[in-house]
């Protein structure tokens, strides 16, 4: 009389547990891409960070020999200067891979399964 209802619990049990189980399967597959892709992010932007502060240093660089070669040129020409654009664009660019690789970093640590707290967060005063 009753096996038929005991089956019926059985099977919905076992339904139940499989899709835990592959739910379990793809939460843990995420979480091992996110890992992964941010791994592999830090990777290439440690490299592009190292090219940036090369070509910020070549561009400095370049400024140093305009303002040598330019001393008798007047301050407004100087300042307008391609080589003095190029240094503060190549910084921006530096800058912006910093940040980058800082938003990898917190992805990386939320992927571990870290939280990220903002409140632990140094003051901006107390980093000067």
């Amino acid at each position: 009389m009753d096996g038929g209802r005991a089956q019926g619990n059985i099977g919905r049990r076992t339904g139940h547990y499989d899709a835990t189980v592959a739910n379990y399967r793809q939460t843990t597959l995420v979480a091992f891409q996110e890992v992964e892709d941010n791994l592999a992010a830090l990777r290439i932007l440690e490299h592009e960070a190292g090219q940036q502060k090369e070509a910020v240093a070549e561009a400095r660089r370049g400024v140093a020999i305009l303002r040598i070669d330019t001393s008798l040129v007047p301050i407004p020409t100087f300042r307008l200067s391609p080589p003095r654009l190029l240094s503060c664009k190549n910084e921006r660019n530096e800058v912006d891979i910093l940040r980058r690789r800082m938003d990898a970093s917190i992805l990386l640590i939320k992927a571990l399964g870290g939280g990220w707290d903002v409140s632990k967060l140094p003051e901006v005063k107390s980093m000067r």
